[in-house]
């Protein structure tokens, strides 16, 4: 499964991020100073991979324990990558040209639809034993 092989490389990617922004994180004035807006938004993108790759980690777990697939298992599945990749790169972009903080839409709506419909495929699924 995609979300498997995704999930475990945005993690790394997280902790990527997190080391390049570790290099820096000592300093008052990174990215004008703690509570700035670019410094917030960095932490938040950088948390946000670790946050999305464990919904798929999750989500990618779980289909394969309950052995679901289903085309919208499918769906599911890349609604959570378009929601991770979107979330974590607006917010980047959002720290470097606030604008961009009016795309958050895009990552809401994918992760919202993907969770709620995952759910509905839950409950609807028949699982012997569930």
């Amino acid at each position: 499964m995609i979300n498997l092989y995704f999930a475990w490389s945005w993690v790394l990617v997280g902790l990527v991020t997190g080391t390049v922004q570790g290099l820096f994180f000592h300093r008052e004035d990174w990215l004008g100073g703690y509570g700035s807006w670019p410094r917030r938004l960095s932490r938040l993108g950088h948390i946000a991979f670790f946050g999305t790759g464990l919904i798929n980690m999750c989500f990618a777990f779980t289909a394969l324990l309950l052995q679901l697939d289903t085309p919208l298992i499918d769906t599911v599945g890349w609604m959570l990558i378009i929601g991770a990749v979107s979330m974590s790169t607006i917010c980047y972009l959002s720290a470097w040209r606030k604008p961009f903080r009016h795309l958050f839409f895009i990552p809401v709506i994918s992760l919202l639809l993907g969770v709620g419909l995952f759910a509905y495929a839950l409950f609807a699924a028949d699982v012997p034993g569930f």
